[in-house]
């Protein structure tokens, strides 16, 4: 049994928390499956790993690009509270866990792989289950088996008497949530890429189904039959044409915004936390930060490009052999390279606006946890959100419901991690899923008990139901031949 744990440390260390060398294993299983060549098997791995590395370089720059302003907002305001990021939350569990339950974080970690084995055993037997996506963005799961190794033994401390029941029931909670979310982006994903053959596993899978589904339903339709106005079809006027090119509009609007902030923090708190140099121009300090933005983005999108190709071809092995019908779920950044691009700083920034409205109203409330945004859930979230709404529901849905996700994300995060103690080791994981259908599932399970348990999993279950009955014909075919479900969804018109 050691030997088991010592094999499955290593693995989980160096690949699947090492989400392009996960991607790299799944093509190269893939195109064996599919009996190609081993140099085209190589050439494809490398394609896909440096692809995600390419996509990593850019998300990273992103969020390292944000620092200034999110400890600047910390310490020159003099604000103690908690940052809503995937990687404080984490470090939060790491450093509580053991001091709040008496628990060490090891657990954690093999609840994601027992969590991991339920989601592909759903996958195995989606003739019954209707589940088709299998969650592959190891770091994501990490950081969600950490929170919800809290959130857990918070809400079921019963539990706790048995460390095998626990982990079973965390990973049949924890396994569901993730085979049913990411199934829940099989549609939207699809509909948006014209086919491309992946889903989305991140941390706002029930975000944007339930986001895409209210664009459609609120603003995708007109009285007069008219489609709705996509940002892609407004054409702006005179000196304003430019920012009808994505590069230009990211850089101008990251300019006014970030800009001012960085402005406002002023040129002595920046250098004496090191983020200028001293004798540097600020003007032009300014200028290239926010000019960043642009270069990081098209990085990103750089990487999409170079790796998704491959894994969506090398995962129909898998799909053919293995997982009948199933489809990868991969980090939401990878939408990012489909839709508009414009629909990304502009989902940003609503959902922004949204998360300081929310703030500003926590300390006029005199709230006992006061929230500061953290880069990851008000980018990734919100502009994934609006490039989904935008496909949907035109521009209107692109800014509103990616500004109420902002509210939520600060409402629903206060919320869960004042009432489970998490707040006073400084961070939450603060996404869609962890602010709002999390602290819904840890409510029902505490005041519920086993009860509550079994509700949430009954209803996780149930999901994949009720999608499958309402599209018996298109279901599945939506995965396992797109254009026969084009004409489906044609004739259906």
């Amino acid at each position: 049994m050691e030997i088991l744990m010592k094999i499955w440390s290593y693995f989980a260390t160096n690949v699947l928390q090492q989400p392009a060398f996960m991607i790299g294993l799944i093509v190269i299983i893939g195109y064996a499956l599919m009996k190609k060549p081993w140099y085209d098997i190589l050439a494809g791995a490398i394609k896909a790993i440096v692809g995600y590395l390419i996509l990593a370089v850019g998300s990273s720059g992103l969020v390292s690009n944000f620092r200034p302003v999110l400890v600047g907002l910390k310490d020159k305001f003099n604000m103690d509270a908690t940052v809503i990021d995937p990687y404080f939350g984490q470090n939060a569990v790491t450093a509580g866990v053991e001091e709040v339950f008496g628990k060490g974080f090891g657990d954690a970690m093999i609840l994601l792989l027992i969590a991991f084995i339920v989601n592909i055993l759903l996958v195995r037997f989606s003739k019954y289950t209707k589940m088709r996506a299998l969650f592959t963005t190891g770091h994501v799961q990490v950081q969600q088996a950490a929170t919800a190794y809290w959130l857990i033994l918070f809400a079921c401390p019963f539990l706790m008497k048995s460390r095998v029941a626990t982990l079973v029931v965390m990973a049949l909670v924890l396994g569901l949530y993730w085979a049913v979310g990411a199934n829940m982006t099989i549609k939207p994903c699809q509909e948006l890429t014209d086919g491309a053959g992946f889903c989305l596993a991140h941390q706002q899978m029930f975000g944007i189904a339930l986001n895409t589904w209210l664009a459609e339903k609120l603003f995708g339709k007109k009285k007069d039959g008219k489609k709705v106005k996509k940002i892609d079809d407004i054409e702006l006027p005179g000196f304003m044409s430019i920012f009808n090119e994505n590069m230009v509009c990211t850089s101008i609007l990251m300019l006014l915004f970030f800009g001012a902030i960085l402005c406002i923090l002023g040129r002595d708190y920046l250098t004496e936390q090191g983020f200028m140099q001293e004798g540097q121009s600020m003007v032009f300090y300014v200028i290239q930060t926010c000019l960043y933005f642009s270069v990081y983005l098209a990085i990103l999108q750089l990487g999409v490009r170079t790796f998704v190709t491959e894994l969506t071809a090398s995962f129909q092995g898998i799909a053919d052999k293995l997982l009948p019908g199933s489809v990868p779920g991969v980090d939401c950044a990878v939408a990012f390279g489909f839709g508009s691009e414009n629909a990304v700083p502009l989902g940003f920034l609503a959902g922004f606006a949204g998360q300081i409205l929310a703030i500003a109203v926590l300390i006029v409330l005199k709230s006992p946890v006061l929230i500061i945004c953290g880069f990851v859930p008000v980018f990734f979230d919100n502009a994934t959100i609006a490039i989904f709404a935008n496909e949907k529901g035109g521009i209107k849905a692109a800014l509103i419901l990616p500004f109420i996700s902002g509210i939520c994300q600060v409402f629903g995060s206060a919320f869960i991690a004042g009432w489970v103690g998490m707040a006073a080791y400084g961070g939450y994981l603060g996404m869609w899923d962890w602010a709002v259908v999390w602290p819904v599932m840890t409510v029902v399970m505490k005041y519920l008990s086993y009860i509550g348990i079994a509700l949430v999993v009954i209803v996780l279950l149930a999901i994949p139901q009720i999608q499958y009955r309402m599209d018996k014909e298109g279901y599945f075919k939506m995965t396992e031949d797109y254009e026969a479900y084009k004409e489906l969804k044609a004739q259906r018109e």
